[in-house]
């Protein structure tokens, strides 16, 4: 049976979650990668022993997870509902007032290409998916996706066994991509395709950020794959209001 939670035990986690600090290292997470505090203190911006409180109070909130390597100490999202949750608070800040900084490089790549946790993001996220349903390979539809019988054999013969991914899991469903308004592809699927792109070598990730870097073989075997259009990459068009 589920824990009843009550606005005080969500308070305290809204309270953990809104210190700029740990919001900060909690967002470097969401490339799904552990980080060591280290790593996590330049993210941050905070001297290494302001981080280790931190990180002694996510970890206690089971926030955080660590895993021990040796000597050495690595922090990841302790689930998936976390990552969640820092996705959804992402959006909402994205949604917000604007705040007055131009795009930079970084912001860029990251809108080109980046990892949501354990699947991608970013406008290639954004034309794989609508790759795939234009295809008859996935249904998307209120939150959640469906692999259609063509779609299991594209995946086989992409490399995913897609009967082989039954977890607890969701197989598909769509999480709304914070910097476009529009949903990609998550769950199970979503992971499998960014781990196989990745063995591929068609994306590859960029060191202490979340961006994908997509490599020339890359660039090639999306297209031809999943059929992407040439203007993929383009900055959707803004209508004024």
């Amino acid at each position: 049976m589920a824990n009843m939670v009550s606005g005080n035990t969500i308070a305290e986690v809204a309270r953990l979650i809104g210190d700029a600090a740990r919001a900060n290292m909690l967002a470097a997470l969401m490339g799904g990668q552990a980080l060591t505090a280290g790593e996590l203190a330049r993210h941050a911006g905070v001297s290494a022993q302001t981080t280790s409180g931190h990180l002694a109070k996510l970890t206690a909130a089971q926030l955080l997870a660590v895993e021990k390597q040796g000597r050495h100490r690595y922090f990841r999202l302790a689930s998936s509902e976390v990552a969640q949750a820092i996705h959804a608070l992402m959006s909402v800040a994205a949604s917000g007032p604007k705040r007055h900084h131009p795009i930079g490089p970084r912001d860029a790549a990251l809108r080109l290409a980046r990892t949501c946790y354990d699947h991608m993001a970013g406008r290639l996220a954004l034309a794989l998916a609508d790759s795939l349903v234009r295809e008859g390979h996935v249904i998307l539809a209120d939150g959640a996706g469906i692999v259609t019988d063509a779609g299991r054999l594209f995946f086989r013969d992409f490399g995913i066994e897609v009967e082989g991914l039954r977890t607890r899991r969701p197989l598909c469903r769509t999480c709304l991509d914070w910097s476009e308004r529009r949903p990609h592809i998550a769950g199970q699927l979503g992971a499998a395709l960014l781990d196989k792109v990745l063995d591929r070598g068609w994306v590859a990730r960029v060191p202490e950020s979340r961006a994908l870097r997509l490599t020339r073989a890359g660039e090639s075997g999306f297209t031809a794959t999943f059929r992407l259009p040439l203007d993929w990459k383009d900055p959707p068009l803004r209508l004024a209001p």
